[in-house]
């Protein structure tokens, strides 16, 4: 939902007396776009995967085991960098448990530290099923 243009004027001001008070922090904090961050290292791990597959394919070819070994590696690392970056790439939500309501689960309850949600275990998950498939 897009701020009304009197929300927009309250939020520049506020951004200009934060710089006003401490631009050291001001800058810290204006880090751009996450997500374009992150995709340009999804990038970066897509072709480390596809040179290290190169790296590899070459290490066969020229029977060369360290050769292969390395392209496994920066093959390894490629993947591993899309892997951690994709979330937050893409702006994909983990699914998490649906609560009684049909909603996600959102209480305070089942929340860990810094508000994430913590994962019940699978008898908890297993009864609540049950109860709900029998309540209806």
């Amino acid at each position: 939902m897009p701020l009304s243009e009197h929300e927009q004027r309250l939020l520049e001001q506020i951004e200009r007396a934060l710089v006003d008070d401490d631009p050291k922090f001001a800058s810290s904090v204006r880090t751009g776009d996450r997500r374009l961050k992150a995709r340009r290292k999804l990038q970066l791990g897509a072709l480390l995967v596809l040179v290290g597959l190169a790296v590899l394919v070459g290490g066969a070819v020229a029977p060369s085991v360290p050769l292969g070994v390395l392209g496994f590696l920066v093959m390894f690392g490629g993947a591993a960098l899309g892997v951690l970056n994709y979330r937050s790439a893409t702006g994909a939500v983990e699914a998490g448990p649906v609560g009684p309501a049909g909603g996600r689960g959102g209480s305070t309850a089942s929340r860990g530290r810094g508000g994430k949600p913590r994962k019940q275990p699978l008898k908890n998950r297993l009864e609540e099923r049950f109860r709900r498939r029998y309540d209806q």
